[in-house]
């Protein structure tokens, strides 16, 4: 479903002067009979934690405990790959996770490595700073987003509207970051790796749930959509990732979204 207009959903957000400064919520969108597994130490000789995308063997996002740092990936639109030369996404968090910022400046300035990747945006974040890099099969672009709440999805950086992508300038308002961007900035949770659920994510759970069931309306945070030859596109889970001052991580899941019986913690140890 390349050119599915409810692809994944990333809210990002960095307080430099919070003990926890790094939030991170991040909706994955596939198809729901594509196989995967929850997050684990996955790859062998690694310390990194993220989802395994069985099929590819990458994941959707990742972190590294012992930093902390997290990254994760969000289709994109543009100019695909060739069949005979691609390269599954789901490598690339586990990269950035791993080698922090220089990963993405590298792979900014390979064109023949980025010619083998559909398009993208790659997050990749830690306490003191967000890189997001974006690739349309033809063209990067590599930048900073600074302290604030930010919303992205497969259009790019859509909240807030001011500070939007190149390529999201002129496209047309994104439902979901108008629907949600502002309500996600207003209610900054704490994060605290030490707090309960409800304590750590506040209000950010309840907008992550966004209704009672999965919706096939452009605006929802929580997709459905059943497609003619029978296969289903929708939300498979949801993260949440904290990254504080002192190197404490939080890293909760949801394999069941907006079921909030599902959420757990991800053991890290």
């Amino acid at each position: 479903m390349k050119d599915s207009k409810t692809m994944c959903t990333v809210v990002v957000s960095l307080a430099s002067e919070d003990q926890v400064p790094l939030l991170l919520l991040g909706v994955r969108d596939e198809f729901t009979g594509r196989p995967w597994l929850p997050p684990a130490r996955h790859w062998p000789g690694s310390p990194l934690i993220g989802g395994l995308d069985e099929q590819a063997g990458g994941t959707w996002l990742a972190v590294h405990p012992d930093l902390p740092r997290v990254a994760c990936i969000l289709n994109g639109r543009g100019q695909f790959a060739p069949p005979t030369h691609r390269r599954s996404r789901g490598e690339l968090p586990l990269q950035a996770a791993e080698e922090g910022q220089p990963a993405l400046r590298k792979l900014r300035d390979d064109p023949e490595i980025l010619a083998r990747y559909d398009p993208f945006y790659l997050v990749c974040a830690d306490p003191a700073a967000v890189l997001l890099l974006g690739w349309d099969g033809q063209r990067a672009a590599l930048r900073e987003l600074g302290p604030a709440t930010h919303v992205l999805t497969n259009t790019g950086h859509m909240y807030p509207p001011d500070s939007a992508t190149a390529d999201a300038e002129n496209a047309e308002p994104d439902p979901k970051a108008v629907r949600f961007g502002p309500k996600f900035a207003a209610s900054r949770p704490p994060g605290d790796p030490a707090a309960t659920l409800t304590g750590a994510w506040g209000d950010w759970l309840t907008l992550a749930a966004a209704g009672d069931s999965p919706s096939t309306e452009p605006g929802a945070i929580i997709v459905r959509r059943d497609l003619p030859d029978g296969r289903v596109w929708g939300s498979t889970s949801v993260s949440l990732v904290a990254l504080a001052h002192d190197g404490g991580l939080r890293y909760d899941f949801q394999p069941v979204p907006a079921d909030p019986a599902t959420w757990y913690t991800v053991a890290l140890a």
